[in-house]
Order: C-alpha cells, then structure tokens, then sequence
C-alpha cells in the first residue's frame, strides 16, 4: 500500500491503495539548477523572512526548530502560488518515483474502508501479490494489524501499519463468510508488487461489450491495457467499456502511449510552455479497431481527462457521465541539492483538437449523474445493474 499526494482533488469515497498514483509527471533532474536559483537575499521573501527569524531569535521564549519552520514555509510558499505543485522530502519522491515506476512494497491489495464493520475491506487482490499467495480474498475484513484494532487505530492508522519494507511480514486478522462471522489469522510477508492499474471483466449484461478500467496511469498501465483489450477480445467482445472515472491522472508518457494504441494517426496531445512554445505528441497508423464508450465524473482528472478528450476529438466514442475536474497542466520533478524535490507546473496541455479545459473540464456527450441511491457508495461496491453511468454506456454500446 502507499500514500497518495494528490492535494488538489478529494474522493470522498476513492479507494486508498497501494498503488494509485495522482497527477500527469515528468521526472526530471537538472545539473545546473542551483546555479539558477536566485539567492535568497537578493529577494524580498528572503528579506523578510531574515527580519523574522532576526526577532525570533533576538526576542522568542521558547525552543526554535528551524528546519521544520523551513519546510512549512516552503510548502506554503508552493501551495500558494502552484494550485498542482508538491515540495517533497527525500522520502516522499524516492517514494513517488517507486510510485511513477508501479513497483511498490506492500502485500498488494485494493482497499476501502467499511464503517459498518469499522475495518478495511479488501476489494481487489493484486495478481501474484503476497496477499494472493497468502489467501486474502476480496471481500475479506481485515480487522486488527500487528494485534491491534482497526477501529481503535483508524483507517489510516491502521493502512500504515499494513505497509511496510520488503521482507517483514505484516500480520492480519481477518473475517470472512456470512455475516463474517469466520475469523483467520494471517502473517503476509510484504514484497515489492506490480501496481495494477487496469481491471477488466465482460459485462453482465452483454457478452460482447468488455469493461475496462483505468484507475491510475502509471510505468505498467500501458502493458496491463494492452492486455486486457486482447483479453477480452479473446473472449469474444467486440466492444468496450473504457472507465476512467475517480482516475485522478499520472504519467505523461503513460496515457499517450495507450492513446498511440487506441488512436489512429494524427496528434495525441499539444504541449504549451510559458513562453507559448508548442510540442505535439503524434500517434502511429496502428490503431485500435473497437467500438468504445468512455465513462467519467467529475474526479476524473488531469491525463484521465486527456484520455477522455483524446478520444472524443477523435469521434471514436461517446463519453457517458458528468463533467470532468479540470486540470489541464503537467508537472515537472526537480531535485533540490540537498536531496528534497519540488513538483511544479511547468506546461499546458491541450487535447489533440479541442481547447485546454483547466478549470472547465470535458462535458461529455451523455449526461448521466449516478442514482442518489449509490452516489455516495465506492465504485468498488455497486453492482453492474445499480451503476446507472455504466449502464447507459453499454446501451449506447448495444444500440
């Protein structure tokens, strides 16, 4: 399981997992940066935070930590001039990097939380995951980790105790059957796990159609997406069902290589830097020949949204939903000297054809809200007939 840095966008009721990465990224580490950084004298913040820290040491009664004033500062410097932008410590973006890269240390499963029950509740266990080899199901309770309560730890409490290094073993009790009323004990042995990023299935309610969804775009979504279209295409469905709904974004190179495969020739995404400087990312002849609806809400954000309109520009599908969140720049990773590291809007993206919608979002083609029924339910939990977005995008599917 990991954290998750997204500070710009709240689902109530997203999973938390292991494994979900939040905003479109490059990584990159630059030699000459800090001899482009302007001194901190020569500029009025740096002015005025000497005349603080000159009083505060002259005048102040009690104990100064200093280097924790410098990294709230700094965030608060980032968060308020960059609405996307993330100071990171070490840890934080060698952990974003483990992220970026879908390789993280856990025992590999998707989780939300259940207030009913006031534990974890397992709603996907990850293919070849400690967790599978251990004999975690979906559906199971995790109630106590490391023998201690999940109701008296909280459910974030309770989800860093579950995480952990590679080769330690996280220990779990866990209820399961009817009523959950069987109680089993299990010691998973936390590994490094392959995120996955893409679930797949054929519809209830049309063996032709197949469901794909995205939950994340990452270092393995491209293979995982590749090999759920020949899946299910190896199961007989001749159209999909492509969910992007709660995906809050994630690689750049992530989305616009499935983007390549899905579209036919012609540009994927228009890149815009602050001096107006464009680059355009361009697909291949190959491209996939499937009829598609795509689905969205309102959380589906940033490289879920170029997916989104990629699409659309192209006339390849209907989009089903609600309008999107709006986040139409990319975020470029820059390592501090001293080994911290700052994510920072650095250029606009625009769809292959269509306007930047920051702020605006896509408004998709069918309006469908969720029935106030399962609004606020987890994804995870409705079943096919009572997700009313799904439904109509496998009736336009069927038309």
């Amino acid at each position: 399981m990991k954290k998750k840095y997204s500070i710009w966008v709240t689902v109530a009721v997203a999973v938390v997992s292991a494994i979900i990465t939040f905003q479109i990224t490059f990584i990159a580490v630059d030699s000459a940066y800090d001899a482009r950084l302007k001194s901190k004298e020569d500029s009025d913040i740096g002015r005025k935070l000497d005349e603080i820290m000159e009083l505060y040491h002259e005048l102040y009664i009690g104990d100064l930590d200093e280097s924790e004033a410098l990294e709230n500062v700094v965030d608060a410097y980032v968060a308020s001039v960059d609405k996307y932008g993330a100071y990171m410590t070490p840890e934080e973006y060698a952990e974003r990097l483990a992220d970026n890269n879908a390789q993280v240390e856990g025992i590999g499963v998707h989780v939300i939380y259940n207030s009913e029950y006031s534990s974890i509740e397992v709603v996907n266990v990850m293919p070849g995951s400690p967790a599978e080899e251990a004999g975690i199901l979906p559906g199971d309770l995790i109630v106590t980790v490391a023998g201690k309560s999940v109701a008296e730890l909280g459910y974030y409490g309770a989800i860093d105790l579950v995480k952990g290094e590679h080769g330690t073993y996280a220990e779990l009790t866990v209820r399961r059957g009817e009523n959950y009323g069987e109680s089993l004990d299990f010691s998973v042995m936390r590994d490094t796990v392959t995120e996955q990023t893409v679930l797949h299935r054929v519809t209830e309610a049309d063996k032709n159609i197949g469901y794909i969804r995205i939950m994340s775009f990452d270092a393995g979504t491209v293979g995982q997406f590749k090999e759920a279209v020949e899946d299910l295409q190896s199961q007989g469905c001749g159209k999909l069902v492509l969910d992007v709904r709660n995906n809050p974004g994630g690689l750049l190179n992530s989305v616009t290589e499935i983007l390549d495969y899905i579209l036919p020739e012609g540009p994927i995404v228009r890149l815009i830097d602050k001096n107006g400087n464009v680059e355009t990312i361009e697909s291949g002849e190959d491209h996939l020949d499937m009829e598609m609806v795509v689905v969205c809400n309102e959380n589906t954000a940033s490289a879920g949204e170029l997916f989104t309109s990629a699409i659309k520009d192209y006339k390849l599908a209907k989009v089903v939903g609600v309008v999107t969140y709006g986040k139409g720049t990319v975020q470029q990773i820059r390592q501090l000297p001293d080994g911290d590291a700052l994510s920072i809007s650095y250029k606009m993206y625009s769809p292959p054809y269509s306007d930047n919608y920051e702020g605006v979002g896509i408004a998709p083609d069918i309006v469908v809200e969720m029935d106030e029924s399962v609004a606020n339910v987890n994804l995870y939990k409705v079943a096919e007939a009572d997700d009313t977005q799904l439904m109509r995008a496998i009736a336009e599917l069927q038309k």
